[in-house]
C-alpha cells in the first residue's frame, strides 16, 4: 500500500522522538560508568550467602579479603627456598624483607601447575604459566581470536561475594596491557598479560594507570573536594535517569507492538541500573583518602610498584573491594633493573646456564621484588581493620610465578608465599612442604574461607589444602 503524506509526516515525527529518545537512552547507558563513584563504608557485618555462611567476612564480621600478586620469571632456587620445616625455618636470601612479618607467612612448598606444562602444545611456558597461574586450566594455543583457558579463582570467589562491596573485584598491572597479537611461540598476548579471567575466553584487562584505579576507586578533585564532587555527579545523574524514564513511558504510547516491546527490555534495563545504584548507595560515603590524586604511569618501575601497592592497600582498607590481582610484570618480561645496577633484561638472565654472574643478577631481581612486595604487607599490618585486628590479619594474599626455575621452564614446586591470617583461619608462621599437589587445591581452600559455595573444583584440582 501507497503511503500518504501524513503516513509519512508521521513516520518522519516518530523517527525524529525515535533519535531524541536515543540520545536520551545514549545518556542513560552511560550510568553502568559512574557505579565506581557510588560510596562506600566499612563493612563491619558478615553478608550472609545463599547457604546462609559469611560472605567475604571473618568471624568477628570484619571484612575478608583475598588478592593475588604475580612475579615473572621464576625465582633463583637456591636464595628462595627457606630452610627447616614446619614453625622451625629459616628465611632464604630471597624472603629477608620479610623477616619482621614472619609470624604472618607461610611458605609453601610442592604447589604444581601442570597444565603450564609443554604437553602436546611445544613452547611457550610463558605464556602459558601466566594464563594458568589462577585458573588451572591449559591455554589453547592460539595467537588468534578463539582464545580458552578458565575461569580464576579471584572471578569465582567475585561471582558470589562481589555483592559485598563497590567493585566485586579490582584488576591491576605494572606492565602494558595487550589483548590481542601473537606473544609466545604462537600464543596469543591476551594470555601473557592478563591474570584474571571472567570465562574461558574473557580475560579482565587490568589497569595500568594509577591514576584511573585513583579515580575509579575515589573520584576526582583534590583531597576534600570529592566528596562534594561526587555529591554533585550523584544528583545529576538521578535527574537524568528520572527524565529519561517519564519520557519513555510517554514515547510508549506512540510505538507499535514490536517497538514496544523493545521499550519495555530497555526499561527493565534502566530499573536494574536504578536498583544497582541504589544498592551502591547503601555503602555509605565514597571515601575520601587524604592523598593527591596520582598523575599517571610514572617513568620508574619501582614507584609504579608501590603506587599500585598503596593502591591496592586503600582499596581493601576502604572496603572498596575484597578481591584483587596485581600483575606486575607478565612471565618472558625482559625488562632491565638499572635502578639497582642491572641493565640486563630480565628474561635474559633467567636463562643463565648456571652461571654465576647471571644467577647472582636474577637472586637480586627476585630480592626487588621482594622488597616491594614486604613494604605492602608492613603496610596492611600496620593499619587496624574495623575489629581491632590488622588488615593483613584479615586477609589472604598469595605472592608467587607460574614459573619456578626460568632457567628450565619448570612448572611444579611453585616458588609461592601466603601473607595474612585469613581472620585467623589459617596457620602463620610456617614452612609448608606439601608434597606435589595442584595449585588450585590451596584455591579451593581459600574460596571455602571467603564464603563461597557449591565449588567442588578450579582448573585441574583434585582436593583441598584445608590445613593451611
Amino acid at each position: 500500500m501507497k503511503k500518504t503524506a501524513a503516513d509519512l509526516a508521521r513516520a518522519r515525527h516518530l523517527a525524529l522522538n525515535r533519535r531524541q529518545f536515543l540520545r536520551g537512552l545514549g545518556v542513560c547507558m552511560t550510568l553502568p560508568m559512574f557505579e565506581s563513584l557510588a560510596p562506600t563504608v566499612l563493612k563491619a557485618n558478615a553478608v550472609p550467602g545463599a547457604a546462609g555462611l559469611p560472605m567475604a567476612a571473618t568471624a568477628t564480621g570484619a571484612p575478608l579479603r583475598m588478592a593475588f600478586v604475580y612475579f615473572p620469571n621464576g625465582a633463583h632456587q637456591d636464595y628462595w627456598w627457606p630452610t627447616g620445616s614446619g614453625t622451625n625455618f629459616t628465611l632464604g636470601r630471597t624472603m629477608q624483607p620479610l623477616a619482621n612479618l614472619k609470624q604472618s607467612i607461610q611458605v609453601l612448598g610442592g604447589l604444581d601447575h601442570q597444565n603450564a606444562t609443554a604437553g602436546n602444545d611445544g613452547a611457550g611456558d610463558h605464556a602459558r604459566a601466566n594464563a594458568t597461574f589462577l585458573t588451572g586450566a591449559r591455554a589453547r594455543k592460539t595467537d588468534s581470536v578463539d582464545i580458552e583457558v578458565g575461569v580464576s579463582v579471584d572471578q569465582l570467589a567475585a561471582q558470589q561475594v562481589g555483592h559485598t562491596t563497590r567493585f566485586s573485584s579490582l584488576e591491576l598491572s605494572c606492565d602494558a596491557v595487550r589483548k590481542a597479537g601473537r606473544c609466545d611461540s604462537g600464543y596469543s598476548c591476551a594470555y601473557q598479560y592478563n591474570l584474571s579471567w571472567a570465562s574461558a575466553n574473557t580475560p579482565m584487562a587490568p589497569e595500568p594507570n594509577p591514576r584511573l584505579v585513583f579515580e575509579r576507586l575515589f573520584g576526582s578533585g583534590a583531597p576534600g573536594e570529592r566528596q562534594a564532587n561526587f555529591q554533585r555527579r550523584q544528583q545529576t545523574q538521578k535527574s537524568l535517569l528520572d527524565f529519561i524514564m517519564d519520557d519513555a513511558r510517554t514515547l510508549k504510547g506512540q510505538l507499535g507492538h514490536n517497538d514496544r516491546q523493545k521499550l519495555d527490555e530497555y526499561l527493565t534495563g534502566v530499573r536494574e541500573i536504578e536498583q544497582r545504584i541504589q544498592r551502591n548507595e547503601s555503602f555509605g560515603a565514597l571515601p575520601d583518602p587524604t592523598m593527591d590524586t596520582p598523575k599517571g604511569i610514572p617513568a620508574n618501575y619501582g614507584e609504579h610498584m608501590e603506587i599500585m601497592y598503596d593502591l591496592l592497600a586503600l582499596a581493601f582498607t576502604t572496603d572498596s573491594t575484597r578481591v584483587a590481582t596485581l600483575l606486575l610484570a607478565g612471565d618472558g618480561t625482559n625488562r632491565a633493573f638499572p635502578q639497582i645496577g642491572i641493565p640486563e633484561g630480565h628474561h635474559y638472565l633467567s636463562h643463565h646456564r648456571n652461571e654465576n654472574d647471571m644467577m647472582e643478577k636474577v637472586g637480586q631481581i627476585d630480592l626487588y621484588y621482594m622488597q616491594h612486595f614486604a613494604r605492602f604487607l608492613e603496610k596492611l599490618d600496620k593499619t587496624k581493620d574495623v575489629d581491632g585486628n590488622s588488615v593483613l590479619h584479615n586477609s589472604m594474599i598469595v605472592y608467587g610465578c607460574g614459573n619456578a626455575d626460568g632457567n628450565r621452564h619448570t612448572h611444579d614446586n611453585l616458588p609461592v608465599v601466603l601473607a595474612g591470617a585469613g581472620g585467623g583461619t589459617l596457620r602463620t608462621g610456617r614452612y609448608v612442604q606439601l608434597g606435589s599437589k595442584p595449585m588450585t587445591n590451596l584455591f579451593l581452600g581459600m574460596t571455602d574461607r571467603m564464603g563461597v559455595t557449591g565449588l567442588e573444583r578450579i582448573g585441574d584440582s583434585t582436593g583441598r589444602i584445608g590445613a593451611i
